[in-house]
């Protein structure tokens, strides 16, 4: 059985569980520890040092909870990956052949295609602009060979029936 602490006394926290020894052992007696002072700079210090929660001389000193440490670099959520910029140019290329009679759309369906390739291999973003590229390109490449077709065809029209009205008179 162990007898109580004497009146007073307060359990140190930066002292380790050492054993039980006298009192009057000097290795044994630590002083409590000295709040420390706020320098005469800080704009927040108060008149008296002992205010605002701080003991007086002598008494026990209650520690605030130690805060949180700052962050660590390199933690949080990593930068999203650039596009690729072949992507960016297909897709640009495609629409133009929208309003240019379809003769940047081809290079904007081949830009797509390697675009895709590169993006495969170095895991860049931009993969749903190189097929809408490629969709958008192939496909204003078609109708733009489809009216070259519709239009020589009406041409080839023309001069076969002009022929064959000039030639009965």
């Amino acid at each position: 059985m162990t007898n109580p602490p004497p009146p007073g006394d307060w359990n140190d926290p930066t002292r380790s569980a050492q054993p039980a020894s006298s009192p009057l052992d000097p290795t044994m007696v630590s002083s409590p520890p000295v709040p420390t002072q706020p320098g005469p700079s800080d704009p927040y210090s108060p008149a008296d040092p002992y205010a605002g929660g701080q003991a007086a001389p002598g008494q026990p000193v209650a520690y605030a909870p130690p805060g949180y440490p700052p962050p660590y670099p390199g933690y949080g959520y990593p930068p999203p990956p650039k596009n690729n910029g072949l992507a960016i140019a297909s897709l640009v290329l495609s629409l133009v052949g929208l309003t240019s009679c379809g003769i940047t759309a081809p290079i904007g369906a081949i830009l797509g295609h390697v675009a895709q390739s590169q993006i495969r291999t170095s895991g860049e973003a931009g993969e749903g602009m190189a097929k809408a590229g490629i969709i958008v390109g192939w496909i204003v490449t078609a109708l733009m060979l489809l009216g070259i077709a519709a239009y020589a065809a009406i041409i080839i029209f023309a001069v076969s029936n002009a022929d064959s009205s000039t030639s009965s008179y």
